[in-house]
């Protein structure tokens, strides 16, 4: 029987379930990375399907997250945290005996679904469950660490594995983790809504969905099919009109599933795009990183995700002060203290020649990426949440889960054509006959694999110039973040900015 009273402590089995359930879907995000290589050569993918491995994935996840954040507040988080375990676990199978690219994308694609009922609904169970500030800055440190410490088993996972047997192989211990989370959460997970004044909204809920999925299809296909091309002009009007349209919609709403009146609030609103800008550098850097150590440097899928392991890693060693810091530390400061090595980071990547394939030499810069990603995904979600009154901590990590999570679509997307079209650009007539025909058809991924000598040397120079670009775009998204930090972040003074008083959470039994 439902019960209406206060959460003051959040129970041990709750936070070990909703940090199960993250790490479940922050995993199956970094799984693709080393693989990349293995998924090219086995389909003959291009640098653009290649792209898809990883966006089809994340797109749903962040079409999903808000309106999932508003079903999680009406008929209860723990219900939705079962649900997304389990079809998670159901694309991961998909992508485990997928036979095709095709097939690959449909599983990653339902994967995602999963990962947008757990990404919010995690973290939204955790700050209901946590009204005190330096509780729920404890609490989120620990669901920030496991989303890290899954960043690394992630690749060194698919990597053990595509290394000794099929890579398919990578995607089965997905399947099972997504199974366990299903099963802990349905178990161990106290539930809880905040159904007062919250539906579904279905014309925010489809045009953020047609705006979101027009932008990234235009990106990621402007590339290969041209950016005039009728196709390309027509999907990217089409997301700004279906953009528009979302909010239209959420500002006419009775029941929004965003409130825009949070954008007033400073630190939301710059949570909002550095998690864009930081995630879009991120993961567009670790593309490019995978790319040109097992597609165009073919290394083996072990060793191409050896510098993702040692990136992830680093959460290890912040763990004992991470939570101090969130509470003692400025948000400011502390975003300020990740973007800046981060774009550092990414600068020394781009310096690097593509031949370099030693892990020695990526440690520095590795380094500096994985104190920038521990610290900037930390302090952004507690800006975020911390910024908002109790009763739209839902919503709030709904939105920011959404501009997360589309960050890293976009960082393949936007790098892997930015990347290809570079590297085309520099072979353009430095190749002849069955070499510049495979150029023109598939790209310069399909030269460096398949081409004649001459021709894979030249490619592999091309698209060690179309990495560099590529992750320099990287590294200034990691500016302009900090940049925004600077500008906008403050000490938190607006809790009560938008709605009023602190709402009763509801729970129930297990």
């Amino acid at each position: 029987m439902t019960e209406s009273i206060s959460l003051k402590r959040l129970d041990r089995g709750t936070l070990i379930a909703c940090c199960l359930a993250v790490a479940a879907a922050q995993l199956c995000i970094t799984v693709p990375s080393p693989i990349n290589g293995n998924i090219q050569a086995a389909f003959g993918a291009s640098g653009s399907q290649v792209a898809w491995v990883t966006s089809a994935f994340i797109l749903p996840t962040a079409i999903l997250e808000l309106n999932f954040g508003v079903v999680g507040d009406l008929f209860g988080r723990k219900r939705l945290l079962v649900f997304g375990g389990f079809v998670l676990a159901l694309g991961e199978l998909l992508n485990a005996t997928s036979q095709n690219v095709t097939m690959l994308w449909i599983g990653q694609a339902l994967a995602g679904v999963g990962a947008a009922a757990l990404f919010p609904s995690s973290l939204a169970v955790i700050a209901a469950a946590t009204p005190g500030e330096k509780d729920r800055a404890k609490a989120v440190s620990t669901w920030a660490l496991s989303i890290s410490l899954a960043s690394a088993a992630g690749p060194l996972s698919s990597g053990i594995l595509a290394t000794v047997a099929d890579f398919r192989w990578a995607f089965v211990p997905p399947v099972v983790l997504g199974l366990a989370v299903g099963v802990t959460c349905w178990i161990l997970v106290t539930d809880s809504k905040a159904p007062e004044g919250r539906t579904l909204d279905w014309p925010g809920q489809i045009t953020i969905a047609v705006g979101l999925t027009a932008l990234l299809w235009g990106i990621i296909e402007g590339g290969d099919r041209g950016w005039s091309s009728p196709a390309i002009v027509g999907s990217l009007s089409l997301a700004a009109v279906a953009l528009i349209g979302f909010f239209l919609a959420e500002k006419r709403s009775a029941s929004p599933m965003f409130n825009l009146d949070l954008l007033k609030i400073p630190s939301f609103a710059a949570a909002a795009v550095v998690a864009l800008a930081g995630m879009f550098g991120f993961i567009g850097t670790a593309y490019c990183v995978s790319i040109r150590l097992g597609a165009v440097m073919h290394l083996s899928a072990l060793r191409a995700g050896m510098p993702f392991v040692i990136l992830q890693l680093i959460p290890l060693l912040l763990a004992p002060v991470l939570s101090k810091m969130l509470t003692r530390v400025e948000p400011r400061r502390l975003l300020m203290g990740g973007l800046l090595p981060m774009a550092a980071g990414q600068f020394w990547i781009a310096a690097l020649p593509i031949t370099t394939t030693s892990l020695a030499a990526f440690i520095g810069p590795v380094l500096l990426l994985g104190v920038g990603f521990i610290c900037v995904v930390s302090s952004l979600t507690s800006a975020a949440v911390n910024a908002v009154p109790i009763s739209m901590t839902g919503m709030a990590s709904g939105a920011t889960s959404l501009v997360r999570e589309f960050g890293q679509a976009l960082g393949p997307a936007v790098i892997s054509t930015v990347a290809m079209s570079a590297a085309s650009s520099v072979l353009v007539g430095k190749l002849s006959g069955a070499d510049a025909g495979m150029e023109a058809a598939a790209g310069p991924l399909a030269v460096v694999n398949a081409g004649s000598n001459s021709a894979k040397a030249a490619a592999q120079t091309a698209l060690g110039h179309g990495m560099a670009v590529g992750v320099v775009i990287c590294g200034c998204a990691s500016l302009l973040g900090a940049l925004v930090t600077l500008l906008l972040v403050r000490k938190n003074t607006a809790r009560s900015a938008v709605g009023a008083g602190e709402p009763t959470v509801q729970t129930a039994s297990a």
